[in-house]
């Protein structure tokens, strides 16, 4: 635990101002948004194998890139466009993390299609309830949970790419499908009263 500005917060979020306003008021709190869902796959996918800071420093640009990641746009992308992403000095230029994008927006709307909406299919791996742990230290942050393992496999079964367990449970994170805010972190209770979970 570390403290800045007489607050008391997990330690990932330091280093730039950005990873702590992330972390006061994003990460954990529960998300409904088939947009915002989107903009952490995309995000989450792109983090693969690198840093969350360094994908959170280029979030604006990934925004501007992908049409602020309206998944109808995004599933119409064309090779040419395609192209264009992989010549971005703005965002991770890896073509199997581009391409995951097209591949995840086009999986989204149909999901989207056959179960009315991306959120209510992906919350249904939590129960619609967001899962609490009780962390003491960063140590005991899990990688992945059964929760991850089961929306991993069934998202791969639906043509999704780059959603491994790490992966779907650092989206679960983000989209607050799970809290894990050390007990000590002044985001803890704040987190619990956004979702309503005990």
């Amino acid at each position: 635990m570390a403290k800045a500005t007489g607050l008391i917060r997990c330690d990932w979020s330091f280093g730039h101002p950005l990873m702590v306003e992330y972390h006061d008021t994003e990460w954990g709190v529960p998300l409904h948004n088939d947009r915002k869902l989107f903009e952490f796959l995309v995000l989450d996918a792109a983090q693969a194998g690198l840093s969350w800071r360094k994908i959170l420093l280029k979030r604006e640009n990934y925004r501007r890139a992908f049409d602020n990641f309206d998944a109808e746009k995004v599933a119409r992308y064309t090779d040419k466009r395609l192209a264009r992403l992989l010549q971005d000095p703005g965002i991770v230029r890896n073509r199997l993390k581009i391409r995951s994008a097209v591949i995840n927006a086009r999986a989204v709307l149909r999901v989207r299609d056959e179960i009315g909406s991306f959120d209510r299919y992906i919350w249904q791996f939590v129960g619609g309830q967001p899962r609490v742990n009780h962390l003491q230290s960063m140590k005991q942050i899990p990688a992945t949970s059964k929760e991850s393992d089961a929306m991993s496999q069934d998202l791969k079964r639906r043509g999704f790419s780059f959603v491994g367990s790490t992966i779907c449970y650092a989206f679960m994170q983000a989209s607050g499908m799970v809290n894990d805010h050390l007990l000590g972190c002044f985001r803890y209770q704040e987190v619990q009263k956004h979702s309503g979970a005990a």
